[in-house]
């Protein structure tokens, strides 16, 4: 669903990059505390020396993944978005900044997803599937049992609405600057149909991404913290909370993410190295619809459509499997550099911020 330039003008793509800044900024916020190593209810988490390059995986596994289009219809296909699958593994406003640094990777060094549309991109993509997944997330998990497969089952229907969603969110956009003369509902009809079926796909790799991780490391997933429900005990007829253990188990964040990180990053490359070649060659939901619709009578040559990794290829090479898979792996690991770079100087700041406070408290008491 990479909006190129040319299809929302030019007024509503300022002011869509405008509500993108501020949604990033306040992103950045955030994910100071979902980066930094503690929980609201203020204990432990794993320390901002891991959740950075963990964050940073999880935006290069994006970015792998959207690469494996995957058919939902004749002539048409799909590939994840990410926003619900970010936000649940590593928090709302650290899953806004994921999508942020995978969409802004892919339209300088790939050309995908225009330039003067990345507001458009990161609002849609970005800020709107985190927020409706997120939000349903959590809420499907107030009444739900407390345990690993109500993580998994919420995953999927979070990453399921937010696609559609995000169609919507494109709809309303191109009915309010779009450059073409479309009847709306024409538009409305057809993206709400075939991101339907992608948010299928979403949905299931989603589930099976998050279900994998709580069943090795349910401390590392973000939405499934606390998941653990107290020990009920039968007094009288009426359960009560069992009296906590006298000795606590160590601490999760003195465990090691190694292997887990390991594993994430040598999928990533296997997925965009290899598996990527075999992905679906049909036009995306957005693609298609456009072309059927005349939504891109006035698209827009990218402007970097002379990157030496324009279309996910790599200039001069002639093998296509060995020219996309080359392009994949790059990508992921510009990727994984740029996001875990981000993510480390934001949590630094939080750390920062902590001890200046620490020594402001210190002092008031001398």
């Amino acid at each position: 669903m990479h909006v190129p330039d040319g299809f929302i003008n030019a007024p509503v793509s300022a002011v869509a990059g405008v509500v993108a800044a501020g949604a990033v900024a306040v992103s950045l916020r955030g994910a100071r505390r979902e980066l930094g190593g503690t929980s609201r209810s203020g204990g432990a988490g794993i320390g901002e020396e891991r959740t950075a390059p963990l964050a940073g995986l999880v935006a290069a596994f994006i970015f792998a993944v959207q690469m494996l289009n995957f058919p939902v219809a004749a002539g048409t296909s799909g590939h994840l978005l990410g926003g619900a699958l970010a936000a649940i593994l590593v928090g709302p406003y650290t899953g806004v900044l994921c999508i942020s640094v995978v969409l802004l990777m892919q339209g300088i060094l790939f050309a995908d997803g225009g330039l003067t549309a990345l507001g458009v991109n990161i609002l849609v993509m970005g800020v709107v599937t985190v927020v409706v997944a997120y939000a349903l997330f959590r809420g499907l998990l107030g009444v739900l049992p407390r345990t690993r497969r109500s993580v998994t089952a919420a995953s999927f229907v979070a990453a399921l609405v937010s696609v559609p969603a995000a169609a919507c969110a494109f709809t309303l956009l191109y009915w309010i600057g779009g450059t073409t003369d479309i009847p709306i509902g024409k538009v409305f009809t057809a993206m709400g149909s075939v991101h339907v079926l992608i948010g299928i796909g979403e949905a299931l790799i989603t589930a099976l991404t998050v279900g994998a991780v709580v069943a090795v490391r349910p401390d590392l997933v973000h939405g499934a913290r606390g998941l653990a429900a107290p020990l009920k005990l039968r007094v009288g007829g009426e359960l009560v909370d069992a009296p906590a253990p006298a000795a606590e188990p160590a601490p999760a964040a003195h465990r090691s993410t190694r292997g887990l990180w390991i594993t994430g990053l040598v999928t990533a490359l296997v997925l965009a190295g290899f598996v990527s070649f075999y992905a679906s060659a049909n036009p995306d939901g957005l693609e298609k619809v456009a072309a059927d619709k005349g939504i891109d009578k006035e698209e827009k040559e990218h402007a970097a459509k002379n990157s030496p990794l324009a279309d996910y290829g790599v200039k001069d090479v002639s093998d296509a499997r060995l020219s996309g898979g080359l392009a994949g792996i790059i990508g992921v690991g510009a990727t994984l550099v740029a996001g875990s770079g981000a993510f480390y100087v934001v949590s630094r700041r939080r750390r920062t911020k902590d001890d200046d406070a620490g020594t402001t408290r210190t002092d008031e008491k001398v």
